[in-house]
């Protein structure tokens, strides 16, 4: 498949990294411009494209943003051919530059982004942490396989995206509609936690959004004081810090 990624953090690297390896044909692109890609997402043969070109003729777009930048990147999702699969993989923090309009705690910030694209979308790679992402995958049907949730309302855009999860290396799991998408998000249970296909329904049923904004806000606080007095943290500290707090 032909799959445009926008946004080239550390989930978009490893994206454009492991589908190109899998036989896709990967283009990558930034607000910058193409030469400021790291060579690192192009290592396996995805190509730096200029943010107007990433799109052009794409079977799936995958937005690996801040949520803040949406808005900014929305022209280029509603430029995607109309049978593309639009994958978005970003969440709903608190911002320090201003508010985003009508998305408070509680909402579902994938409804607020499917408003801003004008398309449907598949919500995907959003609860793993970029480094357990970029080191903890495994070939299909080993023992342990962390799985990575998947939501959406479209049964075939589902499909497409349960089927490049897997060939990222993690199992994908059905965690149902867009709408129930905030089981997904930051201070629920499923979220960066790094559970099994075998144990995510339970983990999911478990999230209370009424809590959720807290526990979020106290795992933050908790890896800003660590990483200040010791430097950058694990993965696996990490995953253990959600899973206690969360």
């Amino acid at each position: 498949m032909k799959i445009g990624i926008i946004g080239a953090g550390a989930i978009g690297t490893t994206l454009a990294q492991r589908l190109s390896t899998a036989g896709h044909d990967v283009s990558i692109a930034n607000s910058r411009g193409p030469e400021t890609i790291d060579p690192a997402a192009l290592s396996t043969g995805a190509r730096a494209v200029h943010a107007d070109d990433v799109t052009d003729n794409s079977d799936v777009v995958i937005v690996s943003v801040a949520i803040s930048r949406v808005p900014d990147v929305a022209h280029l999702v509603r430029n995607a051919p109309a049978a593309a699969v639009i994958i978005d993989t970003s969440n709903y923090y608190p911002l320090r530059d201003g508010h985003i309009p009508a998305l408070v705690d509680g909402q579902v910030e994938s409804l607020w982004i499917t408003e801003h694209y004008g398309r449907p979308l598949v919500k995907a790679w959003n609860a793993i942490t970029a480094q357990s992402f970029s080191e903890n995958a495994t070939p299909a049907r080993t023992a342990g396989r962390i799985a990575i949730p998947v939501a959406g309302d479209d049964e075939q855009a589902k499909r497409v995206a349960t089927s490049l999860v897997e060939e990222t290396g993690f199992d994908a799991f059905d965690a149902g509609s867009l709408a129930d998408s905030w089981r997904l998000q930051p201070g629920t249970p499923a979220y960066c936690t790094d559970h099994t296909g075998d144990e995510l329904p339970e983990i999911l049923a478990k999230a209370d959004a009424s809590r959720s904004a807290r526990r979020r806000d106290l795992a933050i606080a908790a890896a800003i004081e660590r990483t200040e007095a010791e430097g950058p943290v694990s993965s696996d500290y990490l995953v253990r810090l959600n899973r206690a707090i969360y």
